[in-house]
């Protein structure tokens, strides 16, 4: 029997994720992608928590919850990068 739609999850992804034994953060992150990519909506913060909180239940240490708290932290900000202008203010 199939699995009913999940509107936090469209197309299972971040489900079978929880599957798959012996995944890596690497295949995490590009399944968040995919996954980000499917959610019909920019702000997926409410969506990531409600994903979190059905997932409890799974291993803390699981690659996925990784992911999906890293996403909840927001983008890193950019670091200086340095080059000719800033060896010229100096």
């Amino acid at each position: 029997m199939a699995q009913p739609k999940d509107p936090n999850d469209p197309k299972g992804l971040i489900r079978e994720s929880f599957r798959i034994e012996g995944i890596t953060i690497e295949e995490c992150r590009t399944i968040f992608l995919d996954w980000a990519l499917s959610v019909p909506t920019s702000d997926t913060t409410p969506v990531i928590r409600a994903l979190l909180e059905r997932y409890e239940g799974e291993p803390a240490d699981h690659p996925m919850k990784s992911v999906l708290n890293a996403a909840l932290e927001g983008p890193l900000a950019p670091k200086r990068r340095g080059g000719r202008a800033a060896r010229m203010n100096g």
